[in-house]
């Protein structure tokens, strides 16, 4: 049985599309990097599937800890990394690599950090407002105890796609000269307050504000448009790049990163100039992203909203990009601080 199925429902987190990965790059060989370890299903599955050697970085320094107990079975097939997949290129090379087989990278935030209430990840789980995958920096209580009304509604609005941002970030304000911020359920009851009860199937009403609080403390986007420029530049000739993501921020900076760099760019229109035809430095793998099998879904209910994009390096030299071509809101990180 392939590691791909030996994950049960009741592991503390399952590696979504793995399957799918692994049958679509086979086989496996060579050095690999595993850009988001986690709990580090990709990076085993990888490993005995053929690859030679892999690199696993994370940024949040508790996955390494919950590893220890396995990481000694793969001697120095394995080398782990404390740092930030944006500079994966770096890492590889400081490690003496210049070039990798294939990269990985399974974008937001794991479910073992989501079962944590002390991260202050869930709006399901009362817990301090933190979100600090990296557990330095900035917070999300920091954010809407300090942000300006207006800079907060745009953030919301950009990374979350909240259409109420407006009005969540009025009633944020107005809570917070009461009483600063501290848990996550404080923020859960205003912008529960803030919105129309949700009906059956619909989503809660504080994933989209969650989410956009998460991406804006790990500067999440910022990352991905690093780590895809990164993985550009460490993979070889015949490398795979394979990125999953779980919405639609996320896939549609993959989507235009692939399609740019396979020298598709969408043709111009009297609205938009056509975009200067760059030399393609991948080959897109499949003509659509990749999504779950029914029986996935039942079993990891996570991996509904995932996609899956892959593509191959050519061998031609990299250029320069504009982040904001490919999606990136245009949204400055540097006016919450």
């Amino acid at each position: 049985m392939s590691l791909a199925h030996k994950y049960s429902s009741s592991s503390p987190h399952i590696p979504v599309l793995l399957a799918q990965i692994l049958d679509s790059v086979k086989p496996i060989s060579g050095k690999w990097v595993d850009g988001t370890f986690g709990a580090g299903g990709y990076t085993r599955a990888i490993l005995e599937a053929g690859a030679d050697v892999v690199y696993a970085i994370d940024r949040d320094p508790e996955v390494f800890t919950s590893a220890e107990k396995w990481v000694g079975d793969y001697g120095d097939r394995l080398n782990l990394i404390h740092g930030t997949f944006g500079d994966l290129d770096h890492h590889v090379k400081s490690e003496g690599a210049n070039s990798a087989d294939g990269v990985v990278l399974d974008i937001g935030v794991s479910s073992m950090q989501i079962d944590q209430p002390n991260r202050g990840f869930s709006f399901m789980k009362d817990g301090p407002l933190d979100m600090r995958m990296a557990q330095s920096g900035m917070t999300a209580a920091d954010i809407v105890n300090s942000v300006d009304e207006n800079i907060l509604a745009d953030l919301i609005y950009l990374y979350g796609e909240e259409r109420a941002s407006r009005r969540i970030a009025r009633n944020i304000i107005k809570a917070r000269e009461i009483s600063k911020f501290e848990t996550t359920f404080q923020l859960v009851k205003v912008i529960e307050s803030s919105l129309p009860r949700s009906k059956p199937g619909q989503i809660h009403p504080a994933t989209r504000t969650f989410q956009a609080l998460r991406i804006a403390v790990n500067d999440e986007l910022g990352q991905l448009v690093s780590g895809l420029r990164a993985a550009e530049n460490i993979l070889k000739e015949g490398g795979v790049l394979a990125v999953v993501t779980f919405h639609s921020l996320e896939d549609r900076i993959v989507k235009r990163f692939i399609q740019a760099r396979s020298g598709n760019n969408p043709k111009g229109n009297r609205y938009q100039p056509e975009l200067v035809e760059e030399v393609a430095t991948f080959k897109k793998i499949g003509r659509k992203a990749i999504t779950a099998t029914e029986d996935e879904v039942r079993s990891n209910p996570r991996a509904r909203s995932a996609k899956l994009r892959l593509a191959r390096r050519l061998d031609n030299v990299a250029g320069e990009f504009s982040a904001f071509d490919i999606g990136l809101p245009k949204f400055n990180l540097g006016q919450l601080n």
